[in-house]
């Protein structure tokens, strides 16, 4: 094998293997947020509401401008970080049997086997007059100060 033709079949292997890598970089991320993204100034409200169901709050100005929508969503530690190593080794993925905690180990003992935790996310929608995304945001659900009061009492 000549020279020339071992560097052209290097080169076109390492591309290859840069394009693969480009590739799955971009699906990091819950699925959602590749939807929103790929769907600005694309996507309906019905579109939204077909893939997402219907909002969990919706905020219509009577006087015109945009709707907001908000969804609140559970996610897994898999589904927000499915890159991160440490997700995927943490212990033998279950189903575990009804638990006082939805949201991870059981409070009940470690004889139980492990549930991945859950974190609540909230996705906030901006709809243009034309019911077109016009943009989106994911952040942390955090408790108002009123649901903050009542816990502590």
């Amino acid at each position: 094998m000549d020279t020339a033709r071992r560097e052209r079949t290097g080169l076109g292997r390492m591309t290859a293997i840069l394009l693969c890598i480009t590739t799955l970089s971009g699906c990091g991320g819950p699925w959602r947020d590749t939807y929103l993204n790929r769907g600005v100034h694309k996507l309906t409200q019905a579109d939204v509401e077909e893939k997402f169901g219907p909002p969990s709050t919706a905020k219509t100005p009577v006087l015109g401008g945009d709707t907001v929508w908000t969804y609140r969503v559970p996610m897994g530690d898999r589904e927000v970080h499915p890159w991160d190593p440490s997700s995927l080794a943490t212990g033998k993925k279950t189903k575990a049997p009804p638990s006082p905690s939805p949201f991870g180990k059981s409070l009940a003992g470690s004889e139980e086997p492990y549930r991945e935790p859950l974190y609540c996310y909230r996705y906030t929608l901006s709809f243009d007059e034309d019911k077109r995304l016009k943009d989106w945001k994911r952040e942390e659900c955090v408790p108002r100060a009123s649901e903050e009061e009542t816990d502590s009492q």
